[in-house]
């Protein structure tokens, strides 16, 4: 029984320190029908705010305009795991260590994506019109 729990033990360490360098490698990328790069300066960025309540992101459902700059950020309220935002359909994921940090990219088609810390303990959906 002792073995099986420090095997257990060392396989989670592991996952998470994997996921945490994935995360933080600076992986953004797109696809054809993922986040693509344009000029921020002549397109208005969707600016929203994250934070956590009740042992989610809020607010959990967000909506933004496709073919638009979309920047993200977390707030102090924050914590752990859920800093490690991804939008797992769209190739973004980034960990934001302090409310001043943000992942920006552009939706490129309408539809709904689900959005989650590393973990996928919090989440929350993406509403692209």
């Amino acid at each position: 029984m002792k073995n099986t729990t420090i095997l257990i033990s060392i396989v989670l360490i592991i996952a998470v320190i994997g996921s945490f360098l994935y995360i933080n490698s600076g992986y953004a990328s797109s696809n054809g029908n993922a986040a693509e790069n344009v000029n921020t300066e002549t397109t208005e960025t969707q600016k929203i705010t994250l934070s956590y309540k009740n042992g989610n992101y809020y607010p959990n459902t967000i909506t933004a305009k496709a073919n638009e700059p979309v920047e993200i950020t977390l707030d102090s309220s924050v914590k752990g795991c859920y800093r490690s935002f991804t939008i797992s359909a769209l190739n973004v994921r980034k960990y934001l260590a302090t409310p001043s940090d943000s992942v920006t990219f552009t939706p490129a088609q309408k539809g709904t994506y689900r959005f989650a810390c590393s973990m996928g303990m919090g989440t929350g959906t993406l509403i692209v019109e």
